[in-house]
């Protein structure tokens, strides 16, 4: 097994409308956990500070496990922390794509629908620089938790390569050439692996995740290292907190996921298999060259609500670090949630379709956005009345309608899509159909 892996990602070395309040029920969400060798990133950031929370997923014998991710500047051993999945599970469940259903109202009955909306509501000494033959700097060792940490420069690829693999980690063919890339840049590395005892000693039995405090110009993310040893393409997810607005790559295209669609009530028995098929096809469409939108909302509320906003100290824990703590806001003092925006993007990559790594801007834009996916459940009753039968034309049209939409989305064959709905194909129109009218 390869060593250099922070899951599949960063295994690495370091104009539509609004949506609008809607009244349905939420039923279904695709999160992170539907995509095999998918990682997680949160990065916090205002004006030059970031906070990164890096989620493994590895699995495995821990003492095989080593990160190495490129940073763009020293980090203090103050600066690094280990945290907790817990909040970052909740704002994946938060901010993930969800499924909602409506049902048809009595289409006899003589009350107005009206749709509703709702509201959900310092630093350390440096440690001693050593230099090794391989010209690579030790510039800080720490413990930090479960992890043995080092800072380390170098002044050529080759050299960090033989020192890596001198220090027990395995560092796969051509890793060299994209660490080169890093060290023209004068980044430095993080460089982590699990310290045994300290993690018996704690009673972890699953790693959890690391953070990193900086200060820099660059608002970007490393990737191109995961590539270097992956088996095939990987799913990243980027979380994104920030004070002004949503989050966009600068360098590749980003791209709001096909949202606020109608499909056949049935995909509500199996909506993972829905959304992995979409997102393939939607892959697919770009031939994998851009990172796809899925959320973007204030923090202070959801409609619906895939999961409860993310408390303020849930916030502070991932690194919001312009909240205040509970304490001190139930008192009015500090910012509210309100003042923290979530982006999220989601973005399969490889080598060849993703040759750089995603560098990110924050913009102005505020406006909401989810991926959403509705059911229309058909009124089921009986009635005379003229509206009666008008409505069960409507119903027709629009199941055959959800029936392509589900095809167009997914690739799936209509033909079967149709039978899973119980409908009648469509007639073809013949040339003789008007002869003898």
């Amino acid at each position: 097994m390869n060593l250099l892996a922070l899951s599949a990602l960063i295994a690495l070395l370091l104009l539509a409308p609004p949506a609008h309040a809607f009244c349905g029920f939420y039923v279904a969400k695709a999160d992170a956990k539907l995509f095999n060798k998918a990682s997680q990133v949160v990065l916090v950031r205002d004006g030059d500070k970031t906070v990164l929370t890096m989620v493994s997923d590895y699995q495995g014998d821990p003492k095989e496990f080593a990160l190495v991710v490129p940073v763009p500047t020293f980090l203090e051993k103050d600066q690094i922390h280990i945290g907790d999945t817990a909040p970052v599970q909740h704002l994946d469940a938060y901010s993930a794509p969800r499924l909602v259903e409506y049902f048809d109202r009595d289409p006899c009955a003589e009350e107005v629908y009206r749709r509703l909306y709702s509201m959900a509501a310092q630093p350390a000494a440096k440690a001693e620089q050593r230099r090794d033959s391989f010209g690579v700097s030790v510039e800080a060792s720490y413990t930090v938790g479960e992890y043995d940490i080092s800072i380390l420069s170098a002044a050529e690829s080759g050299g960090l390569e033989r020192w890596l693999t001198t220090n027990g980690y395995k560092t796969p063919p051509g890793a060299a050439r994209v660490l080169e890339t890093y060290i023209k840049q004068k980044m430095r590395f993080f460089v982590a692996k699990v310290n045994l005892a300290e993690q018996a000693k704690l009673g972890f039995t699953t790693l959890r995740p690391i953070q990193v405090a900086y200060e820099s110009p660059k608002f970007m993310l490393p990737i191109r290292l995961g590539t270097v040893n992956a088996n095939g393409p990987q799913d990243l997810y980027v979380y994104a907190l920030t004070r002004k607005g949503r989050v966009e790559c600068v360098n590749y295209r980003t791209v709001r996921i096909p949202s606020d669609l109608n499909l056949p009530v049935y995909v509500k028995k199996d909506f993972a298999s829905f959304y992995k098929a979409m997102f393939d096809q939607q892959v697919k469409k770009e031939d994998m060259r851009v990172v796809f939108l899925e959320y973007a909302w204030d923090m202070g509320w959801c409609d619906p609500c895939a999961a409860d906003p993310l408390s303020r100290e849930e916030l502070r824990k991932l690194g919001v670090f312009w909240l205040e703590p509970a304490a001190k806001a139930e008192r009015g003092r500090g910012p509210s949630p309100e003042n923290v925006f979530v982006t999220r993007l989601h973005v399969r990559y490889d080598a060849e379709h993703f040759p750089e790594d995603l560098v990110f801007q924050e913009t102005g834009d505020r406006s909401n956005f989810q991926g959403r996916y509705i059911l229309q459940h058909p009124w089921k009753g009986t009635g005379n009345c003229p509206e009666l039968e008008q409505y069960s034309k409507s119903v027709a049209a629009r199941q055959e309608q959800e029936a392509a939409t589900l095809a167009s989305l997914t690739g799936w064959d209509i033909a079967n899509i149709r039978k899973q709905m119980g409908l009648t194909p469509p007639r073809t129109a013949k040339w003789y159909d008007n002869v003898f009218k």
